[in-house]
């Protein structure tokens, strides 16, 4: 159903693939950015990058639930993190690989941003995930 593919003439990433591969006929999910606010819609873990990571992964677990889905079978995120410096990525990132999204490993960008749609918010993460026959409500 998915081929994830490392080019062996790249340099090799460290726990995510190049690119993911989907056979025609597979139903996707293309997920909105999931963002680190509770259910009453307030901002969970303000000025921590990694308390609004894991609301994240928090949340995007529920999108990915609400289509039939779940994190082993997304294929691909975009991972923003509002910071000038490397630090705050590579600990965001650390919640990514723990969450459990990097088990196929997925396709994935990590990017440093100046701001994001909510105030104080650190932390966004949208994603494409395969549905499986299994999962589809």
């Amino acid at each position: 159903m998915i081929q994830r593919v490392t080019v062996p003439g790249l340099f090799p990433p460290p726990r995510y693939s190049h690119a993911s591969v989907v056979e025609a006929g597979t139903r996707l999910a293309f997920l909105a950015g999931s963002v680190p606010l509770d259910a009453e819609g307030k901002l969970v873990g303000e000025g921590d990058p990694v308390r609004q990571a894991e609301q994240v992964i928090a949340n995007l677990t529920e999108q990915l639930r609400a289509v039939g889905s779940g994190l082993e079978h997304v294929l691909s995120t975009d991972v923003y993190v509002v910071s000038t410096e490397t630090a705050p990525l590579s600990a965001v990132w650390d919640v990514v690989e723990a969450s459990g999204l990097s088990t196929g490993p997925h396709s994935s960008t990590l990017l440093g941003v100046s701001c994001l749609g909510y105030p104080g918010q650190l932390v966004e993460i949208t994603a494409t995930a395969v549905v499986p026959e299994t999962g589809r409500p």
